[in-house]
């Protein structure tokens, strides 16, 4: 295989495995209704208790949410919230938020 090939062949790699791990912004859109309330119709929150969730970077938001699911993070407000998420409804919303 040439250095050309290679590199061709590295970036198809990278690029499917981005690809695997990104969520459905369309499907996390439509989950969202119910974060909205708190964090904003499009993720602004009026409420400067709450975060703004809009652009924040997609990794972030994964582990944030998943860690208000699984008991690393506590609060009494987004526990409940988070403890119904399947990892598919955290990518997907981490991908709606993080596009915004």
């Amino acid at each position: 295989m040439n250095k050309l090939t290679s590199i061709v062949v590295a970036g198809m790699l990278l690029g499917a495995s981005g690809s695997v791990l990104a969520g459905d912004a369309a499907a996390g859109k439509a989950k969202a209704a119910s974060c909205a309330g708190c964090h904003g119709a499009a993720g602004i929150s009026s409420n400067p208790m709450w975060p703004n969730l809009a652009s924040q970077k997609e990794g972030y938001l994964v582990k944030q949410m998943k860690a208000f699911r699984d008991g690393g993070r506590k609060d009494p407000l987004m526990v409940p919230m988070a403890k119904p998420l399947s990892d598919s409804d955290i990518d997907n919303l981490a991908a709606y938020y993080s596009s915004l």
